[in-house]
């Protein structure tokens, strides 16, 4: 099994998010605004930072840490932008990107959670 860096997990961690949220979106609305509108209220950095908060209680040890370092790693972040709820999508998306590349039954289980309780 190939090993990634961090960065590595985040930047597909992010494109699988999307097309889940896409998917998602897609499933229940036709109107192409409507679909655009719903999407950016999920893939945003406050709306993945929330989701860190709701997935700790079903994460591992192990799991915690990767969000952890996720969370630590060296960004760029726009002044513009919150430090801290770009270091939590960014940990978001360092664990999307992990499972998707690591262990696709554990993604599945993560977005049966989110589904049922956060979209």
């Amino acid at each position: 099994m190939k090993e990634y860096n961090l960065k590595q997990y985040a930047h597909i961690g992010d494109a699988v998010w999307e097309l889940f949220v896409r998917e998602f979106v897609v499933q229940k609305f036709s109107v192409q605004k409507t679909i655009h509108n719903e999407t950016v209220k999920y893939v945003n950095a406050d709306f993945q930072s929330s989701l860190i908060e709701l997935l700790e209680p079903y994460l591992t040890e192990d799991e915690k840490e990767l969000l952890k370092r996720g969370r630590n790693l060296s960004l760029t972040i726009s002044k513009k932008h919150n430090p801290k709820i770009h270091r939590l999508a960014t940990a978001f998306e360092v664990l999307i990107g992990y499972f998707y590349l690591n262990n696709k039954p554990r993604l599945n289980q993560i977005f049966e959670i989110i589904n049922e309780k956060a979209l």
